[in-house]
């Protein structure tokens, strides 16, 4: 599979990836590409990080964390788990809060402690923390005082389970303000940080767990998938070795300049945010939090922080350009941003449309792909060449392979369709727990089975669609995210889904979605045009239905079709046409 690899390569100069250079690759033992140096721990990471000292890092409501003001608060608390609670290497660690500095503080004093972090859906129900709490067995939930009710039942049933509750407030399973029940624990009443401070002095190895971070449960229940520390360590190599391309791209030398201010959208339990937080952590950057997300606070942050980098899932990047264009009528309150990178979901080709209209080429687009398996981003599109094919997942990472397999796992030459296969560093060894999920999803010799089919192209992959999201109308093919894409380019929609719909003859027909800006008369007619405009005709959506509300999506941005789906056959069992919702 070399030759596919050769031909993804991204065209960076040879500065880059030769022997001795920094993102020099040598293969492991089932021929996976590996980084050759770097990091082999997330422990060795985040250490690093100490050297940045009173730079800040994390700029939220209540304050600044310093780096060297992090890294002691993390410390104190890997201590504390480490010597008054007992844990181990090995030992779960659950993180589940909102975007709160202490988020990072947990997850990296776990890694301190050589535990292995659980970050769990801050979204999630009761019902839902409970499935994961049963699957991953933790001895420790690190939450928020949001959080504390949905887990505190749970914990309450378990013999030798500790909670620590950080921004503990209002009154609890009949306990007075500020007085948490017996084996809970206030995050504020621990110990003060000492600056001078050591973490537990634990081995932590390369081949052991690190993470397991559970899949978003899109076409069933989350699975957990378990990251090595030298997956995680690789996940925070490619960031890197992007960033180092880009720039290279642009001209510039790597690594020279001021160190980027970032906007963090992502929810901190989403891997796309484990790239963002890996990238500025790396270069002692900032990160500017969300307590969630509005795009008027995200606009005035921009200003008073003056932030030089946004990131988030592609609709709410839309949203900061609508809002911006909107209501920001001769100011500029991105003057300073000088790069939107979007991930978790495929970007519609409006957001590139608006983005260039907007800011001409003076800020670099970014789009990225990677999958909770992958440990974040692994392919990236950025700069010239994503302008040029905006339609691309972009290249893949030296420490990642790409092939796009037929039906029987056989190579597909380039130009052609197949279910995209990735080997790499960065790579989960499995599914907690699934030996049969695993079996699935991995070969023997390290393929990841993505299930999305795509093409490469020039060294390009484009991500076509999902394979079970592509609707087979009387025998042709039609992606979703190809109408998708056309519908979202209709100046009136804000937001489309597209799915299909039983058909008596047909198989399937395609029925879209469409949610409309505020007080549009927009036609369904009109829409079907506007499609038919563009795409062949068997692509055209039968059925459209009209509705003002926002689309149901997941934290990382991907749409939740299985709920749309009663609602469209309801719509759907008069015959084509349409309605407004």
């Amino acid at each position: 599979m070399s030759d596919l690899r050769e031909r993804c390569r991204v065209p960076e100069p040879d500065i880059l990836t030769p022997p001795g250079a920094p993102f020099a690759v040598v293969r492991a033992e089932n021929g996976s590409p590996m980084y050759a140096d770097g990091p082999r721990t997330l422990r060795e990471f985040v250490e690093a990080t100490w050297a940045y000292g009173d730079r800040p890092f994390l700029v939220a409501e209540g304050g600044t964390y310093t780096y060297s003001r992090f890294f002691a608060a993390a410390t104190a608390l890997a201590n504390h788990l480490h010597d008054s609670y007992g844990l181990r290497p090995g030992d779960r660690a659950v993180i589940a809060m909102r975007n709160h500095p202490e988020w990072q503080i947990a997850f990296w004093a776990a890694q301190l402690a050589g535990l292995v972090a659980v970050p769990l859906n801050a979204w999630w129900t009761e019902a839902e923390f409970s499935h994961a709490l049963d699957d991953c067995a933790p001895r420790v939930l690190l939450v928020d005082g949001e959080r504390l009710p949905r887990v505190a039942r749970w914990a309450g049933r378990r013999e030798g389970v500790r909670t620590v509750v950080f921004r503990y407030e209002g009154h609890h399973e009949g306990h007075e303000a500020g007085e948490p029940r017996e084996g809970i624990e206030r995050y504020e009443d621990l110990p003060a940080p000492d600056p001078a401070a050591a973490p537990p002095d634990v081995e932590v190895r390369a081949e052991d767990d690190a993470t397991i971070i559970y899949t978003s449960g899109t076409t069933g229940r989350p699975k957990g998938a378990v990251a090595t520390q030298l997956a995680q360590a690789g996940a925070a190599m490619n960031p890197r070795f992007q960033a180092a391309a880009s720039a290279l791209a642009r001209g510039r030398i790597p690594g020279q300049g001021p160190a980027p201010v970032t906007l963090m959208t992502y929810p901190f339990f989403h891997v796309a945010a484990f790239t963002c937080f890996y990238s500025a952590m790396s270069v002692g950057g900032t990160l500017v939090l969300m307590r969630k997300w509005d795009a008027r606070e995200a606009l005035r942050l921009i200003r008073e922080h003056q932030v030089t980098q946004f990131a988030g899932v592609p609709t709410t990047a839309l949203q900061l350009l609508d809002t911006e264009a909107t209501e920001n009528a001769g100011n500029d309150p991105l003057a300073t941003l000088t790069l939107l990178s979007t991930g978790g979901a495929a970007p519609p080709p409006a957001l590139l449309t608006r983005l260039t209209a907007r800011c001409g080429e003076r800020v670099e687009p970014r789009n990225g792909y990677g999958l909770t398996e992958t440990c974040g981003g692994v392919l990236a599109a950025f700069g010239e060449e994503y302008r040029r094919f905006p339609g691309t997942a972009g290249r893949p990472t030296p420490a990642t392979e790409v092939r796009i397999a037929g039906p029987r796992g056989e190579p597909v030459p380039d130009g052609q369709s197949g279910e995209l296969w990735l080997r790499g560093q960065s790579l989960v060894r499995g599914y907690w727990r699934d030996e049969a999920a695993t079996a699935e999803a991995f070969t023997p010799d390290g393929w990841f089975r993505t299930g999305d089919l795509a093409v490469v192209r020039d060294g390009r992959v484009t991500v076509v669609d999902r394979i079970k999201d592509v609707i087979v109308r009387g025998g042709e093919n039609v992606s979703c995210v190809e109408v998708e894409g056309v519908l979202h380019d209709h100046p009136d929609v804000l937001d489309a889904a597209v799915l299909g719909v039983p058909h008596p003859e047909l198989g399937e027909e395609v029925a879209a979605v469409v949610r409309v800006r505020p007080g549009a008369a927009t036609a369904v007619a009109e829409l079907r045009a506007h499609v038919a405009a563009r795409l062949a005709a068997f692509k055209v959506p039968a059925h459209v239905l009209v509705r003002e509300e926002p689309l149901p999506r997941n934290p990382s941005g991907k749409l939740l079709k299985r709920e749309l789906r009663t609602e469209v056959l309801k719509a759907t069992s008069h015959g084509p046409g349409t309605s407004r919702a």
